[in-house]
């Protein structure tokens, strides 16, 4: 099984974006702010927090970008109003021709979106929908929905942009977003969508960051006191950021390392293995039998995580065993039980080694 996983940062790579995010905080705050929690509620002429507000010009400006937002609902909800704020309602969408993911395809369905679907492996076919169909914007999901999606996200933009330079283009970065060199916006995009629970930030904050006539919108809109992301939340969405690109480069490392050790033959039972973006960063490893279910909760007693949180969460730090994902599923359903994910968070390959051969031991009996 050939597989195509997005190229990570390197170790060196995730520290100086980690040092760029820095610099940026410090144009916008001065000192004695950053040791503070922040302001609460709809402050008078801004109808939202002022640290929200000096938080959100931090992130337009590491970004590139001419604005960003944060939002409560996470990366989901991020998507949904950049939907909403570009392609509007009852519009038409082109999508990769895959799999939506699930909750995706929920804000599709509320927005009465009609879906054109394209094979984006394929750039003539692409070129080809976009000149020939009546479309009101296109998503575009960075990381994989089928196993052996190759897509560039460069390239995708590019070839939309050689032929509509105005076309509306909403980027999912979840599960890439400070993996990666760059989100969608910086490449041409319009909005990037993400959620910073998955970058060590608080739960349920995303973050849409990309052109300012759609974003300026979408903030009217959300004039409510309630849907405000507080100071101290938008705080802790920057200390997030900050550390998460270098804990998630040591982790891809970690899983190209561990990839090739059961390649090895370290541990019996394991057929092959391969690096995926399913949708985070992962191993996934094809069993000889059909005991995923098994293996799993044997690594479970022996401390593995039974399910994710966030996907790389704060919480998330013990590795995880887990079964792939839902859109690999979908277009391969023998993969629930012949294949598991590891997701290695904050471990070791020698911690998740040790699990792995403990588990099969305790199948094989």
């Amino acid at each position: 099984m050939k597989t195509y996983p997005l190229t990570s940062l390197t170790i060196e790579e995730a520290t100086q974006l980690q040092f760029k995010l820095v610099d940026s905080i410090t144009r916008f705050f001065p000192g004695n702010e950053i040791l503070t929690r922040g302001d609460l509620g709809v402050v008078k002429g801004l109808n939202q927090p002022e640290f929200t507000k000096k938080v959100e010009e931090v992130l337009a400006d590491f970004f590139e970008a001419e604005s960003a937002m944060l939002v409560r609902g996470s990366g989901t909800n991020a998507i949904r109003l950049a939907l909403y704020g570009s392609v509007g309602t009852n519009g038409t969408l082109l999508v990769h021709e895959a799999v939506i993911y699930p909750t995706t395809q929920v804000s599709i369905d509320m927005l009465g979106i009609k879906i054109i679907r394209a094979d984006f492996n394929d750039l003539e076919a692409l070129k080809t929908a976009v000149s020939n169909e009546k479309l009101d914007g296109v998503l575009v999901q960075v990381t994989r929905q089928k196993i052996d999606d190759s897509y560039d996200l460069e390239e995708v933009i590019k070839t939309i942009r050689g032929i509509s330079e105005s076309l509306p283009i909403v980027t999912d970065d979840n599960y890439s977003a400070m993996k990666t060199k760059g989100i969608g916006t910086q490449f041409g995009g319009s909005l990037a969508c993400f959620s910073t629970f998955k970058l060590l930030g608080p739960e349920g904050v995303g973050c849409i960051v990309g052109d300012s006539r759609y974003i300026n919108k979408l903030k009217q809109d959300n004039y409510s006191g309630g849907g405000q992301v507080q100071g101290h939340e938008a705080l802790d969405v920057l200390k997030g950021l900050i550390y998460a690109p270098v804990s998630l480069a040591i982790s891809a490392q970690v899983s190209e390392v561990l990839c090739a050790k059961i390649n090895e033959g370290e541990i019996e039972g394991l057929e092959e293995a391969f690096v995926v973006n399913a949708q985070s960063k992962v191993v996934v490893i094809q069993l000889k039998e059909n005991n995923a279910r098994e293996v799993i909760d044997a690594a479970t007693k022996l401390g593995a995580l039974p399910h994710p949180v966030g996907a790389e969460s704060q919480y998330e730090f013990s590795p995880l065993v887990y079964r792939v994902s839902g859109t690999f599923r979908a277009t391969n359903p023998e993969a629930e039980h012949s294949m598991i994910r590891i997701n290695p968070n904050r471990a070791g390959v020698e911690t998740i080694i040790r699990i792995l051969k403990e588990a099969m031991t305790i199948v094989k009996k």
